[in-house]
């Protein structure tokens, strides 16, 4: 937890871990169904969204979505003026709470869904999970990484786990996508106090097995 905050990560990446193609657009091979249901279950729990300029989810929902967008165009807050539910963010002028105040929320979950400078943003303020797809029979070569730290040769699941994130076992929400959920130690030492067992990521996946 950040505070009063939860941070959850959401992002399918292809097989060799790049979220859009070479000219930063998601192509339509990365836009598979099961994903997208897990995606618009998840952000419809969440209370606020975090996405940069071209991460929007474009989701039936969307509008209705209390939103930052992180950007250095401000100094620290401003209105967005193409969306009365989204505040711009400039993360070294204020603070993650008061972006959320801004948003009208002080406690809650975040869903970060990119780009690769807002998930690594989010590395230094620290994700409780992070739901990592893997659309297995897709590659972009040249392609936009999930992570900036992935410009340096790492892949996706070397920099998780360098972030503190520890790999729960993967889960198929398709024959297509693979979901595995990282979740931070102090996360998992929480689930272990408590009882608890699998988070929402494989309780979807085992609803999309049963459907198939």
């Amino acid at each position: 937890m950040h505070g009063r905050f939860r941070i959850e990560g959401y992002a399918i990446a292809s097989a060799d871990g790049m979220i859009a193609d070479w000219t930063g657009f998601m192509p339509d091979s990365l836009k598979i169904e099961a994903d997208l249901r897990f995606l618009d279950e998840a952000l419809d729990r969440a209370d606020v969204v975090v996405n940069g300029r071209l991460s929007y989810e474009d989701q039936p929902n969307s509008p209705r979505r209390r939103r930052l967008i992180p950007t250095r165009h401000v100094a620290g807050l401003a209105p967005d003026p193409d969306n009365p539910k989204a505040w711009l963010w400039n993360p070294a002028g204020a603070s993650l709470e008061e972006a959320c105040a801004a948003v009208g929320c002080r406690a809650g979950a975040v869903a970060v869904i990119g780009g690769p400078f807002v998930f690594s943003l989010f590395l230094e303020i620290g994700y409780d999970r992070f739901y990592l797809n893997r659309a297995v029979k897709v590659k972009l070569p040249g392609g936009i990484p999930v992570f900036e730290e992935q410009r340096r040769g790492l892949t996706p699941e070397q920099v998780l786990s360098g972030a503190g994130l520890e790999a729960a076992p993967p889960q198929w929400l398709d024959d297509e996508v693979a979901l595995v959920e990282w979740v931070s130690r102090a996360e998992l030492r929480n689930r272990r106090d408590d009882g608890v067992g699998a988070g929402p990521g494989a309780m979807t996946a085992r609803k999309a097995a049963a459907a198939r």
